[in-house]
């Protein structure tokens, strides 16, 4: 850069025109002062290569008196062109670097000495600090292009200077006398590389002492994940089956390591609290966080890995920040690749994101790479968070679990199970969710958008909306070892082994993923838009009076205090006027107003959206719901006709809506609802036989509205046997009955007037089917086909009598009776049903 008269004009152009914007200053001046020896030539040593932190030490040191680092200088017989030299060697015109290599200037100078005992020459270290410190930084923008451990671009720092260039800090340290080092005569090899060292060490501290320590991994992890056996054994068949050489193998290897790790900075997690801090108080009246003491006594010596409910893409940023402000340390989280885009990615990146491919198949290096960066944070003790629903739900329901990410963590833990690993649930319950329209845009057919860097600015256009509170619960944690003891006796023994792969993995995996969800459901946050939308979505017209909406609020509100879901579940407080205006300030109600009182209702736009926030709820109301169902089209019922009805629903209930009780806690949790209900009049008790009040009476309105709760659930199940019953033994594939289902679900919709997207959605009518085959109540054949019990078809009606009015069962029997033969010729001439058209 300065050996050339045309380098030094082009350096001292470049040195003007930055500082025509920058201001810089020296910290602590006397501390290389005191050893300096004017007398004797100076070198300054940077740690990496920066025309702009040279220009800044040239301007520093010309206000200093000390010698200038661009201009020659002699030790003994060697003519240095100029002071300095950089530890990490320049680029070569190609742009590569080896960083092993030791400077040049390094290496003359201590030859020189050898050669000149009488000479000596002192080597400054000095390092350029653009910006405050981001320990003490209050603005996002300073502290999101603040100096960290991280490699820095040319345009990054390009960016920092404009950003950051007022404010810039030059620390010179005391000096190294390379005279010391040269008289201890360990050869010339050894003398540079002990220099190198020292100054590496020192800029280390340096730099730990005025931004803070290097928390980021990933630039030794990346490195190690190839040192790996298995992962070696990946390379090597890697390279066999492509025919390619070992070493293409690895740099593909090292390329997925890249693009999998994070590069978790504290700059970024302080910018993202910053930012954030004004984001939630700008568009929320404010989080609430239940049970956070509790995860803060298990993370005492354990691996923990956060496995959250997935509503919306801020559910990332929201528990980070919420754990970084609870003195907890944040996750290292699973992000798909799809949120890898420009600037979000890398800042995503930089909190602590790893991203992965939505399918690892026909990729055995990637999965090999991927499985063994996340064994090495297990076993390093990292927090890790992913999702078990793998996506964002988009009916408000909690998802069937994707295992991958469970499979990996067990896979890892009986390789080496050092560290005990303990699962955290996180419910993130929102009053109203940023992406919520798009949701169900998506799944009323809607092309599923791909993420952009532009949907910031949409964020951004929606800050003038309210948006209401945020609810944060972190539910009963899941020991991994206590619950592989009850599912599998012997595991630890047995995971001795090497490569252990074991034939009971895959099922108790997704017994894992069930009890994560279940888990999740009883951390619940019950908020007063959950309890609007069920009222209103579970009247005939969308509509009721104040007074009536009142009721049903306040009789909602006393069952669940009087017989609480779960221990982690939260409710909130007031009473049922207390919500409706909280909810009215949102715009969710419109309201009419005539001589007789007001009347509160959804619009069209917003009774589809409610159903979103009626879901997040629909577990918990779910066997009240079911119990209601019973009386309203029977007068009366023993306990042991509600208890048999109950055991045969309960279990498809159980399994699409992850409900916590098991079938030997059931008698017990159905004697409480039943005396809660008797408590509250809408049940009475004469010789063991359970009365519903009488059908004009105000307590039956209230039952029938809590029955409605249920109801599209147990419709749909009556639709999927209807159509089984209808073609009969042996003529059905579960995937054929799957769309006839779907088929239905669409027509009744439209029939009835069914505002609930998710009525027709095919991954329930999918869910239900594989319910019935585990329960044994289906069977496949040979070819695929279904059969079912003889008994079925008397079975289900007889349930249906009970929980279904007529009308309804009349109107599924003749869809299934016509719309299946017509959906039957469909399927024959392999025409797709109209769900699948719109994907």
């Amino acid at each position: 850069m300065t050996r050339s008269p045309f380098r030094r004009l082009v350096f001292s152009a470049v040195r003007r025109l930055l500082y025509l914007w920058v201001r810089s200053e020296t910290i602590n001046q006397s501390s290389y002062g005191l050893n300096l020896d004017r007398g004797r030539p100076i070198f300054y040593v940077l740690q990496s290569p920066s025309i702009s932190d040279l220009a800044v030490i040239d301007h520093e040191c010309v206000k200093a008196g000390l010698p200038r680092p661009v201009l020659s200088v002699a030790v003994g017989n060697l003519l240095e062109p100029a002071a300095f030299f950089y530890l990490t060697p320049e680029p070569d015109w190609l742009g590569r670097q080896d960083k092993r290599g030791a400077p040049p200037t390094l290496k003359r100078l201590v030859s020189s000495l050898s050669d000149s005992p009488e000479e000596d020459a002192q080597i400054i270290p000095v390092s350029v600090f653009w910006g405050q410190s981001p320990a003490s930084e209050s603005s996002p923008w300073k502290l999101l292009f603040a100096d960290s451990w991280a490699v820095t671009g040319r345009l990054r720092r390009l960016v920092s200077i404009l950003i950051l260039g007022r404010k810039t800090r030059v620390q010179f340290s005391a000096p190294i006398h390379l005279r010391e080092l040269v008289d201890q005569h360990k050869g010339h090899e050894r003398t540079v590389r002990m220099t190198q060292r020292i100054l590496r060490v020192h800029f280390r501290h340096l730099k730990t002492a005025v931004i803070g320590p290097d928390i980021s991994h990933r630039r030794h992890l990346v490195k190690g994940l190839v040192r790996d056996p298995q992962v070696r054994q990946a390379i090597a068949e890697e390279a066999d089956r492509q025919n390619i050489s070992l070493e293409k193998a690895e740099a593909q290897a090292l390329r997925y390591g890249n693009e999998i790790a994070s590069d978790y900075t504290y700059t970024a997690i302080r910018f993202l609290e910053v930012i954030l801090s004004w984001f939630w108080n700008k568009i929320y009246d404010g989080i609430k966080v239940n049970h956070i003491d509790g995860v803060k006594d298990i993370a005492q010596g354990n691996e923990i890995i956060y496995v959250p409910c997935h509503r919306s893409h801020i559910d990332y940023l929201l528990l980070s920040y919420l754990l970084f402000r609870n003195g907890l340390t944040p996750p290292h989280i699973a992000a798909g690749i799809n949120l890898n885009m420009p600037v979000i990615g890398s800042l995503l990146r930089r909190g602590g994101a790893f991203f992965m491919r939505r399918t690892f198949k026909g990729n055995p290096l990637y999965t090999a790479v991927f499985n063994e960066y996340l064994h090495t944070l297990f076993t390093k003790g990292f927090p890790v968070e992913y999702f078990v629903e793998g996506g964002r739900s988009r009916t408000g329901r909690m998802l069937q679990p994707k295992t991958g990410m469970l499979a990996i963590t067990l896979r890892s833990y009986l390789r080496s199970s050092r560290m005990p690993i303990v699962f955290v649930p996180v419910y993130i319950g929102y009053e109203l969710v940023l992406e919520g329209r798009t949701y169900l845009g998506e799944l009323r057919g809607a092309v599923k958008k791909k993420e952009s860097i532009f949907d910031v600015f949409k964020v951004i256009g929606a800050l003038k909306q309210r948006f209401g509170q945020v609810a944060v619960n972190f539910g009963e944690p899941i020991k991994l070892a206590q619950f592989l003891d009850q599912q599998q006796s012997g595991w630890r023994e047995q995971a001795l082994a090497p490569h252990y792969k074991p034939d009971w993995l895959h099922e108790t995996t997704h017994r894992l993923g069930a009890k994560v969800a279940r888990h999740l459901n009883e951390a619940a946050a019950v908020n007063p838009v959950n309890l609007v939308a069920l009222a209103l979505l579970s009247s005939s017209k969308l509509a009721l009076d104040q007074r009536a909406l009142e009721r049903v609020l306040d009789l909602y509100l006393t069952l669940l205090r009087s017989t609480p879901y779960s221990p982690h579940t939260t409710l909130p407080d007031g009473d049922g006027k207390a919500l409706i205006e909280h909810v009215k300030g949102m715009n969710l109600l419109s309201e009419q107003n005539d001589a007789l009182g007001r009347i509160l209702y959804l619009d069209e736009q917003n009774a589809v959206l409610m159903t979103y926030y009626r879901n997040n709820v629909l577990h918990i109301f779910a066997l009240p719901g079911l119990l209601a169902s019973f009386f309203q089209s029977t007068s009366r019922m023993s306990r042991e006709q509600i208890l048999r009805f109950t055991h045969a629903l309960y279990p498809y209930l159980q399994a699409e809506l992850f409900i916590r009780w098991s079938l030997e806690e059931l008698d017990a949790v159905v004697d409480q609802w039943l005396q809660a209900f008797v408590s509250q009049g809408l049940l009475r008790v004469e010789n063991d036989q359970y009365l519903r009040p009488a059908p004009s009476s105000r307590h039956f309105v209230l039952l029938t509205l809590l029955s409605r709760a249920i109801a599209q659930t147990l419709q749909r199940f009556y639709m999927a046997i209807a159509l089984l019953l209808n073609a009969g033994q042996h003529a059905l594939s579960a995937e054929e009955l799957e769309n006839l289902c779907t088929i239905m679900a669409q027509r009744l919709s439209i029939l009835h007037g069914l505002n609930a997207p998710e009525f027709f959605d095919k991954s329930l009518f999918r869910h239900f089917i594989q319910t019935l085959l585990d329960e044994g109540v289906l069977r496949r054949d040979a070819a695929g086909k279904l059969s079912y019990h003889p008994q079925l078809g008397e079975l289900a009606e007889g349930a249906a009598k009970r929980v279904l009015p007529a009308e309804i069962r009349l109107s599924i029997r003749q869809v299934a009776l016509h719309r299946g033969e017509d959906a039957a010729e469909d399927l024959d001439l392999g025409a797709p049903p109209p769900s699948e058209k719109a994907e």
